[in-house]
């Protein structure tokens, strides 16, 4: 996946989860919804870390496209 597939995918994601915050505000939200909106926020963190990792790469010179999806508890794991 090059850069311009991974911001597209954060697009489509975060549309998504827009539209869960949205239902979640009007109190019409189901225990799938909350599950869903939690993969999201998952899946989402997963694509923002592999587009930092692959400007990183870019950026000290190495090939970006060797970037690779983080699992879970990895990029959940972050502490800021």
């Amino acid at each position: 996946m090059d850069d311009h597939e991974v911001l597209g995918r954060i697009n489509e994601l975060a549309r998504e989860e827009h539209e869960l915050f949205e239902r979640e505000s009007h109190g019409r939200v189901t225990d799938a919804d909350r599950e869903r909106l939690r993969r999201l926020e998952v899946t989402l963190d997963q694509c923002w870390d592999l587009l930092r990792q692959r400007r990183a790469r870019r950026a000290a010179g190495l090939n970006p496209d060797e970037a690779r999806v983080r699992d879970e508890k990895t990029v959940e794991g972050y502490t800021a």
